[in-house]
């Protein structure tokens, strides 16, 4: 496994794996037993960052979410893990009543939310802190202002280890950055946004903003981290929910066009000079660039972790990662 610092701060940085394992239909469409053996192996094999939200997966059974937190409380407590473990989860996402689709309506991120969802997770996990709480969308709703300061006073307190952003555009994280440092509040040290190797068309709309892809990592993003060394890119749905490895898995509308195909004859061809899955050079290529990533991993089988998880000991060599990174420049 690799391991890489986040956070800045030293008392509240943390030491974490560079592939963190995410846990979001654990406990719903992913059952107990299945979960538990998934958790287990990923810290057996040197895991120990674990992410997850307070809405997940509200849409599966038609709830409010909060099952990937209880089953991950009910696991940690089982195994008696406490501070070894790195936990992430979120706030902002959840709907106000029961939903069975992504919606619109959600609780948002009032400083009331905020406290009060703090609160729930902290009861649900089984933990006396959140090492990284998230705010998981931005809600236009709520002045920035009164979302740094609620964030930021519960890391002042003690009760969230760090800061992050997860889906903000790179202006909104900029403002926020910048209100928190002229309050003398801590402020965002990790961000969770979309990244793979293909890159994703960000000009169209969708539920969140009409003015692009919200939530998807673009040269703006990426230039921002370079300028910002003290910031963590963790990438979420890295290996695109199959789509590398799975013809019955075809890619989105996002990523139709001829970059895609320029960078899928690459990655082909460093697949077999590796003997590595495509999902594994993926992976490889995201840890082992010039800027922080963390791949956040879902699984729902011990054998696809484990897939995953041997990403962590490929090593793609100088001209390998040239040849990945020149394609579709100009397509």
């Amino acid at each position: 496994m690799r391991y890489l610092t986040i956070g800045t701060d030293p008392i509240r940085r943390r030491r974490v794996s560079q592939i963190a394992l995410g846990t979001m239909l654990m406990g719903t469409v992913t059952d107990e037993s299945t979960s538990y053996a998934i958790l287990d192996r990923y810290i057996e094999s040197g895991g120990t960052f674990i992410d997850t939200s307070n809405n997940y997966a509200f849409w599966i059974n038609g709830t409010q979410g909060g099952e990937s937190e209880q089953l991950l409380g009910r696991w940690l407590r089982s195994r008696g893990i406490g501070d070894e473990l790195t936990i992430a989860t979120k706030v902002g996402g959840r709907p106000p009543r029961p939903a069975t689709q992504l919606t619109e309506d959600l609780e948002g991120l009032s400083p009331g939310v905020i406290k009060e969802s703090v609160a729930r997770s902290l009861e649900q996990l089984g933990r006396d802190r959140i090492d990284v709480y998230y705010a998981h969308v931005p809600d236009p709703a709520v002045p920035l202002e009164e979302q740094v300061e609620a964030f930021g006073t519960l890391v002042a307190d003690g009760t969230v280890g760090m800061v992050g952003l997860s889906n903000f555009w790179s202006w909104q994280i900029e403002r926020a950055r910048t209100m928190a440092a002229a309050a003398g509040l801590p402020g965002c040290e990790v961000l969770q946004h979309h990244h793979t190797y293909f890159r994703a068309r960000t000009d169209e709309g969708g539920l969140r903003s009409r003015d692009g892809s919200i939530g998807v990592v673009d040269g703006q993003l990426l230039s921002y981290l370079r300028a910002e060394p003290g910031l963590t890119l963790v990438a979420y749905t890295p290996l695109l929910s199959g789509g590398y490895v799975r013809a019955d898995k075809p890619l989105e509308a996002l990523y139709d066009h001829a970059g895609t195909r320029a960078r899928r004859v690459v990655l082909d061809q460093v697949v077999r000079e590796t003997g590595a899955t495509a999902n594994q050079v993926v992976l490889a290529w995201l840890m082992g660039g010039e800027l922080p990533i963390i791949p956040l991993v879902g699984a729902s089988s011990v054998a696809q972790l484990d897939e995953s998880l041997a990403a962590a000991e490929l090593e793609l060599s100088e001209d390998q990662r040239q040849r990945l990174d020149a394609a579709g420049h100009n397509d």
